[in-house]
């Protein structure tokens, strides 16, 4: 009995001691966070350039690097006489002149890949916030307006490096964001995805204003630019 007691005392020691040596024991390895901006531009729902800035090993053993952009798109707004008659009225005097732009943000979470044999490859997702603009003008009807909207999203993508010297890079990527329905508002006229509506026009719905402009849906994205890493 004593000796059962003596063997489990030094073994409750010896855990003790080992554990209190791997507190002492320096961490072998230094957390080293690395940086890197990048440019691209090419087509995401419109034509247009991405700026972002992406942060690597900054906490250990974390497996992604997290990548934050700003996109500025340009677009076709849509269907101008099918604009004017779901937000204003039902003239059709003037010339149509329109235009349009996105705003995109995005939070990428990238992990290393090896497919389709690329050697410096990431498979990406994350959120995604578009804010969409259309202007409209009718050139001598007197007519100006603005149809807004503002949606959260989805993506996912692939994207390769390709070194041009020991900080910089070619990059090259694509992918697919998934927009969600929200809000449409111009003028003093809005239309929600549920039904509620605000100064709606009699016979016009939220179908009918979606279907009048361009805004994000399910976009193809593809774009080609330069990163350097800090």
């Amino acid at each position: 009995m004593k000796r059962s007691v003596a063997i489990v005392i030094l073994l409750g020691l010896l855990i003790f001691s080992q554990a209190n040596a791997d507190e002492k024991k320096p961490i072998s390895t230094q957390i080293k966070p690395t940086f890197r901006g990048s440019f691209q531009a090419g087509y995401g729902g419109g034509t247009g350039g991405q700026a972002s800035f992406s942060i690597s090993n900054f906490a250990r053993d974390f497996p992604l690097i997290m990548r934050f952009g700003i996109a500025y798109l340009g677009t076709d707004p849509g269907n101008p006489a099918a604009a004017r008659i779901n937000f204003i009225n039902d003239a059709t005097n003037g010339t149509p002149e329109e235009g349009g732009h996105i705003w995109d943000f995005r939070l990428d979470f990238m992990y290393p890949v090896h497919w389709l044999g690329l050697k410096r490859g990431y498979f990406l997702a994350g959120p995604r916030y578009s804010r969409f603009t259309g202007t409209f003008d009718f050139v001598g009807g007197n007519e100006v307006f603005d149809i807004k909207s503002n949606q959260l999203g989805l993506g996912v993508g692939l994207e390769s490096y390709f070194a041009m010297s020991n900080r910089m890079d070619l990059v090259m990527g694509g992918g697919v964001d998934n927009y969600f329905n929200s809000k449409i508002y111009g003028h003093d006229t809005s239309y929600s995805p549920g039904g509620d509506y605000v100064n709606g026009r009699d016979g016009y719905n939220y179908k009918s204003a979606d279907k009048a402009i361009n805004q994000p849906k399910f976009e193809f994205r593809l774009m080609m630019g330069v990163a350097y890493s800090f």
